[in-house]
């Protein structure tokens, strides 16, 4: 089945390694074939990898986009994800799912499952912050 993808004017998107921007008015592609394609919108850069969860998405998207190097960035995938369960418990279903999708080399599917996550992480965060204050409120 066809993938239809609207792309706004100077947007961008990778295929199968190779960014490619719009440079004119915006543009309907349709894509007939199997290709590892991600838009602007879904890329993480280097700079913006911050925490935890986002090294797992930045080393999966690498496998995704960069099949030459695939098995390892899967291994920093996996190593990350060993990591994310040790520090976070709570998250092992998540990690499960996302270890699945990898297995079965939809690595699409793991992507779109490590923004579950991120946002998991988020929740986790937020929640030990709002202990931190309390704790700090308290001291006073």
């Amino acid at each position: 089945m066809p993938l239809k993808l609207d792309l706004k004017s100077g947007e961008k998107m990778v295929i199968n390694g190779a960014v490619l921007e719009n440079v004119g008015a915006n543009s309907k592609i349709l894509v007939h074939n199997h290709a590892m394609i991600l838009r602007e919108k879904e890329v993480l850069t280097e700079e913006l990898c911050s925490t935890p969860a986002s090294r797992v998405y930045l080393a999966l998207q690498c496998a995704y986009i960069f099949p030459d190097k695939q098995s390892d960035y899967l291994n920093l995938s996996e190593t990350h994800l060993n990591d994310f369960v040790m520090a976070c418990p709570s998250a092992t279903s998540i990690v499960n799912k996302i270890r699945n999708f990898i297995a079965s080399n939809d690595l699409y599917k793991g992507l779109k499952s490590v923004q579950e996550l991120i946002e998991h992480e988020t929740r986790v965060l937020d929640l030990f912050n709002k202990d931190l204050e309390q704790l700090d409120e308290h001291s006073r």
